[in-house]
Parts: structure tokens; C-alpha cells; sequence
């Protein structure tokens, strides 16, 4: 079965979140001050000012922000997804910024096929920012791009921080939304309730009633967006900072840089490879 065959059955089935019609719809809102955002963070992350004459691959682009800001910064980049609507957002921002670029290449593929990895070589930079942990095997998904990185190469990731029970009950209820979309709005509700309104309510009380809305858009991100992709983000795995350390460790990569969190959210990683 086609990746794109196998994609449309495991969403029939309510067993996917289809990410790719949320970024279809975020593109809408996309903005220059986004991609400028999205810029900042690659190179704050992976500590450069300019990505010129290095390979970028993007697994598992989404809507194709970040392999945009990779290429205005300069890289050769290939991005892949296994979701049609993803890769039809991802080749949409390559139609607006670099038409006909002989140097940002778009495939639509899975981080489990290691057949088509197998075709790729490797990269300078290997990126995967909140993808890996929704592929239903996490493990074998990061052991799998750890091949990609060449020696001396660096891989950007970002997993979803093990909040034990927590994390369990989140994934029930992400795993609710897929298989009854009548509960999708309720769900909704409750979430942005539950995440953002004691933030919000800060915000007003300090007289900085859009600093929530500014944390999301550091990353070219918009709430909204991001409540969806949270709520509905199913497969969902988690992981440990020091699983992930040790996990890479043994596979030759050493830690360069790290931003854990103490919520819900994601732990960022960059590792280099020896």
C-alpha cells in the first residue's frame, strides 16, 4: 500500500490526525514576520548565522515554514512528509518563494520507510521539530533520522516532554478526538480552557494582554493553530530529556544544545554526530 493510500486509511479509521489541513489552513495567516521568526529560532538553535552551502532535511515539513527559512538561510534542502496535505502545503511556499528552485527538493515519504531513507544520503542538518513522537514508533523514527546526520552534522529535534499520568490522559483524549468528531468542539473548548486561560488571564492582570499570543510566534507559530495540532496530535508519544540523551548517546551523538520544558510541551534537542 501507497504511503499516501496508508495515510488516508489510518485517518478513515480515526487512527491519524490529518496535520496537513491544519497547515493548510495556517498558511493562510502566514506572515513575513513568521518566516523571520522561524529564521531566528534555526539559527539560535543550531547556533550559525546562515545555513549557505550546508544540506538541510526537513522529515516530516508540515507546512513547510521551517525548510522555507532554511533555504532564505542559505541551505540546499529536501523535505519530505507522509501527509498529502502537508507536502501540498510545503510545495506551496516553495510556488510562492522559490519557484522552479533546483535546490529545495519536495517528496511526499515516511520517517519509517527505510527503503526511500536509504536513497536519501546524508545532511549537515537533519531537522524534525514535533514529528517524530506522532509517527506511532517513535524510537525506530529517531534512530532512523540519527542515519541521515553525517559526522559533524548536527539533528534538530523536538519530542513531547513525559508528563506521566499526565501524558496518558492527554493521549486518551487525543485519541477521543480522532475516533468521534462530534466531541472535536467540546474537546476544544475544554483544552484552550484548561492551557490558556490562566495565562491569558496574567497577561490582562500585568497589563501585557498579548504575551501569550507573542510566546507562539517566536517560532512563526499561531495559538490557534497550535491548539488544534495539540488537541488532535495523535499518534502521541512521549519521552524523557535523559531517555533521549542516553537513546543518542550510544548511537555516537553528543549534546550541543537543549531547551527542556516542565509542561506538556516539547523538549528541543540539537545533537551532533561524531
Amino acid at each position: 500500500m501507497s504511503s499516501m493510500a496508508t495515510h488516508a486509511a489510518e485517518i478513515g479509521r480515526g487512527e491519524r490526525f490529518e496535520f496537513g489541513e491544519n497547515w493548510r489552513r495556517f498558511l493562510d495567516s502566514l506572515t513575513e514576520a513568521r518566516i523571520s521568526a522561524a529564521e531566528k529560532s534555526l539559527c539560535e538553535m543550531l547556533q550559525v548565522h546562515s545555513l549557505h552551502d550546508r544540506t538541510f532535511l526537513d522529515a516530516g515539513s508540515g507546512s513547510g515554514l521551517f525548510s522555507l527559512a532554511a533555504r532564505r538561510l542559505g541551505a540546499c534542502v529536501h523535505s519530505f512528509d507522509f501527509d498529502p496535505k502537508s507536502v501540498a502545503c510545503t510545495r506551496e511556499l516553495k510556488r510562492r518563494y522559490f519557484p522552479d528552485d533546483e535546490y529545495w527538493r519536495i517528496e511526499e515519504a515516511s520517517i519509517l520507510d527505510s527503503d526511500y531513507l536509504g536513497k536519501l544520503g546524508q545532511f549537515d542538518v537533519v531537522y524534525s521539530w514535533g514529528v517524530l513522537h506522532h509517527t506511532g514508533a517513535m524510537w525506530q523514527a529517531l534512530s532512523n533520522a540519527a542515519t541521515l546526520v553525517r559526522p559533524g552534522g548536527s539533528l534538530f529535534i523536538a519530542l513531547y516532554n513525559d508528563q506521566g499520568g499526565i501524558s496518558r490522559r492527554w493521549k486518551t483524549i487525543k485519541k477521543a478526538y480522532n475516533r468521534h468528531p462530534f466531541l472535536r468542539a467540546p474537546l476544544l473548548a475544554l483544552a484552550f480552557a484548561r492551557l490558556y486561560a490562566a495565562p491569558l488571564i496574567r497577561g490582562f492582570l500585568r497589563g501585557n494582554p498579548h504575551a501569550l499570543f507573542e510566546k507562539y510566534s517566536d517560532r512563526g507559530m499561531s495559538l490557534w493553530r497550535d491548539l488544534v495540532d495539540w488537541v488532535g496530535g495523535y499518534p502521541f508519544e512521549v519521552a524523557a530529556p535523559g531517555e533521549v540523551f542516553e537513546f543518542f548517546r550510544a548511537r555516537e551523538f553528543e549534546l550541543t544544545r537543549l531547551h527542556t520544558t516542565h509542561t506538556l510541551g516539547c523538549n528541543e534537542f540539537v545533537l551532533r554526530r561524531r
